[in-house]
């Protein structure tokens, strides 16, 4: 049985992810790196699915279309059709898809607004009738406020809405995504100002070797009062370089683990 024939179509119902059946459940899975660089025919064949979804028994990929960086500016219909074909590639093999708009510099999404619109209009209007695909719409919003983060979303939102209505949708945090841990802000931010939708998750991402005790903190209090999704991790230092932290990598684990909160790990490419 797959992951998608196991648990369904999903939804946030609490502080949690949970199956069609409303079971609390946890999606384990890898991310890939940029598409422009390690896509389609590069690390992303039908060898490599089938290595995820069935050796390694994940239950989610992550698909990360930078905007920038040689990305989805450069060549929309052609990266949309790329995001398509890994899509059903994925799909056929069961597994949940996480389309990643990996906006990262600049660090506003609001930046990238008009392109976000187009994007999601496309691949929500081609995957609608999908009951596996997860939308984030925001990478790692940094060097921006929270409530310009929140504007954004207000905006990105009502146009995957108002094609798929029951759509999960995963919104970036400030602060690279650590709730602004990582800039001296706090959970309390998006407590004190929320987006006003429902089925939503915010993001939390973190690098073992780099992010220690205080930001396993601010995952655990975050996980306790708002539906998290750690959509990015890695067991070396916030830059990809270091070696692997092996301690503080377990320590996360088992902190997702017991709080039943799903991963996608940094990288698979």
């Amino acid at each position: 049985m797959t992951p998608v024939e196991r648990y369904g179509k999903l939804s946030v119902c609490g502080t949690g992810l949970c199956s069609e059946q409303q079971q609390q459940i946890q999606l384990r899975g890898m991310s890939s790196h940029g598409l422009q660089w390690y896509g389609l025919n590069k690390c992303l064949t039908g060898a490599s699915l089938d290595v995820l979804a069935q050796d390694w028994q994940a239950d989610i990929v992550r698909l990360s279309l930078y905007v920038q960086e040689g990305g989805y500016e450069t060549d929309p219909a052609g990266f949309t059709q790329q995001m398509n074909t890994l899509i059903d590639m994925a799909s056929q093999r069961g597994l949940y898809v996480l389309v990643d708009w990996h906006q990262l510099d600049p660090g506003d999404p609001n930046y990238n607004l008009d392109l976000a619109k187009q994007f999601f209009t496309d691949i929500v209007t081609a995957n609608k009738n999908r009951n596996n695909v997860i939308y984030d719409i925001a990478n790692e919003p940094n060097n921006v406020s929270w409530p310009e983060v929140r504007h954004y979303s207000e905006q990105i939102i009502p146009v995957i809405r108002a094609i798929q209505p029951d759509a999960l949708i995963l919104i970036g945090t400030h602060g690279w995504s650590t709730f602004g841990a990582s800039t001296g802000g706090s959970v309390q931010e998006v407590l004190n100002d929320p987006v006003p939708f429902d089925n939503i998750m915010y993001t939390f991402h973190f690098y073992a070797a780099s992010h220690k005790d205080y930001h396993r903190s601010v995952l655990d209090q975050a996980s306790d009062v708002l539906p998290v999704f750690v959509s990015e991790w890695g067991t070396q230092n916030y830059d990809g370089d270091g070696p692997n932290d092996p301690i503080s990598s377990q320590k996360y684990i088992d902190l997702m683990k017991r709080k039943k909160i799903s991963w996608t790990n940094w990288n698979y490419s």
